[in-house]
């Protein structure tokens, strides 16, 4: 593989994989990326893809089924800011979720740093999800002063520093203390990081506090609920949050204006309504349903409203004074 430009332009890039079989899809996907930077199947369960187009290289880590099912074009996160924003995108993908732990990947990254590959480009944007975001955390330090954007990711499944974690006791077995192993300390390396989680979810929010370094960011996404990528990328703001991180514009402030998303959507309003539910805090969810039912039509807090002591009168008083 090589990051300088092909004779490809990223609009040459297809709209769309959607509706292929995996074996068709994973061809199909393996030729596009063969015709404009690289391919390379690393051992039996992952695969590198590189699109050369610009100066930025989005290096994203994800699993073909998230790539499959995830967005409508069935193709890597990374291919639409290569059309949009002329980026390169280097996908590193799973079958399955291997927290990239595997001799042939650590072999890929050792040869990339060998040629100097993460040299060639001006910005470096390490990407991930859950495990993938672990791994977009522990191979940075492959490219020094990149910057990563980490969503919901896991330090270690290392039993002796995360037994507390039983959701992946499966995968304990896999060796998290070689190379590329914990993955904060792989952050030393570089230049920002951001690590996105839900603090309602304790064992995402017990992860999160293990990446506590001088130069990692935690951005809460409070009430956002177990499947933050997917959230994310709902509210369109996945590619917005991964721009500006390659623009070196995203800190806490611009993240709060971009969060503000979430007013609209109903499933974090729907979990901020069960948690005040849970809480008993009947003044706030009065204020909640009220300010929800004003701007958008979600029966279910319509309901909630008309069940509270005092409100049901008020609104069928307003309802008769409409009608007359």
């Amino acid at each position: 593989m090589s990051a300088r430009r092909t004779a490809k332009t990223p609009e040459e890039l297809p709209a769309s994989l959607q509706g292929l079989g995996k074996s068709d899809w994973l061809n199909r996907l393996a030729g596009i990326a063969s015709s404009r930077g690289g391919f390379r199947e690393l051992g039996k369960r992952h695969f590198a893809a590189f699109i050369s187009a610009g100066p930025t290289l989005l290096v994203t880590f994800e699993t073909q089924a998230g790539i499959q099912g995830l967005t409508e074009e069935a193709q890597p996160l990374g291919w639409r800011l290569v059309r949009e924003a002329g980026w390169s995108n280097l996908c590193l993908a799973s079958d399955g979720d291997t927290w990239f732990r595997d001799e042939a990947v650590y072999a890929y990254f050792d040869e990339l740093v060998d040629r100097g590959f993460f040299e060639e480009f001006e910005r470096v944007i390490f990407y991930g999800a859950g495990p993938c975001a672990y791994a977009a955390c522990a191979f940075s330090v492959a490219a020094p002063g990149a910057h990563v954007l980490a969503v919901q990711p896991q330090a270690t499944l290392d039993p002796a520093m995360t037994e507390w974690d039983e959701r992946f006791r499966e995968m304990r077995r896999l060796d998290f203390t070689s190379r590329y192993g914990y993955a904060p300390d792989m952050l030393d390396a570089a230049g920002k990081a951001f690590v996105l989680y839900d603090p309602m979810d304790r064992l995402d929010a017990m992860h999160a506090a293990l990446f506590a370094r001088p130069n990692v960011t935690l951005l809460r996404l409070r009430h956002m609920g177990a499947a933050l990528q997917g959230a994310l990328l709902r509210m369109g703001m996945l590619h917005t949050l991964l721009r500006l991180v390659g623009t070196d514009r995203l800190d806490r402030h611009s993240f709060a204006t971009l969060y503000r998303r979430r007013r609209r959507y109903p499933p974090y309003l729907r979990n901020l309504l069960s948690q005040l539910e849970i809480d008993e805090r009947e003044p706030l969810i009065q204020a909640l349903c009220q300010n929800v039912t004003q701007r958008m039509n979600l029966p279910r807090f319509r309901r909630r409203l008309r069940r509270l002591p005092g409100v049901a009168g008020e609104m069928n008083e307003a309802a008769r004074i409409t009608d007359d």
